[in-house]
């Protein structure tokens, strides 16, 4: 069994955190992807899916997942059309997520340069940087997003961050 959780602000726009955890002997894994789609406390979208199946193969016991941008859309361009899309408490959230798992894997795919909000979570996790890891990266020089990427998947380490990004690209 899958147990869930979400943290959202008081009027539902912004999805702080999303946590999936089935096995407690097991440690978790920090996911920083882009932004909320539709996941919640109830239901999975197919990225978490894909999240879950990847944690569980890698055997972690649990998720915990936070975005670059906590402002919920299914339509990543619309970021660009509102005034606040980070949200007010995501940069806390982030950290938090970040202390409670030993690995911590950059996910969030095209779009992570808006507002160069990449560069600035990216400095935010200085302290943590032995931690990251990613899928590889994308065409775009950022951290590739889980469901472009086979199965069969590793992590790698991000190593230096956005100056090495070159040495993994595929």
């Amino acid at each position: 069994m899958i147990n869930r959780s979400a943290q959202f602000d008081r009027t539902g726009q912004y999805r702080y955190r999303l946590d999936r955890w089935w096995n407690g002997a097991q440690p978790a894994i920090a996911l920083i992807m882009l932004n909320p789609s539709r996941a919640d406390h109830q239901r999975d979208d197919p990225t978490l899916r894909r999240c879950i199946g990847l944690a569980q193969q890698w055997q972690y016991g649990s998720l915990i997942v936070v975005n670059l941008f906590a402002y919920c859309t299914p339509f990543p361009k619309d970021l660009k059309t509102v005034g606040d899309p980070v949200g007010a408490e995501n940069d806390a959230a982030i950290l938090q997520a970040c202390q409670q798992a030993p690995q911590i894997l950059l996910a969030w795919g095209n779009g992570g340069s808006l507002y160069q909000r990449d560069l600035r979570v990216l400095e935010l996790l200085t302290p943590y940087r032995d931690r990251l890891y990613c899928l590889g990266i994308n065409r775009t020089g950022q951290p590739r997003h889980p469901l472009y990427i086979p199965r069969q998947a590793q992590l790698h380490s991000w190593v230096g961050g956005l100056s090495q990004k070159a040495e993994i690209l595929r």
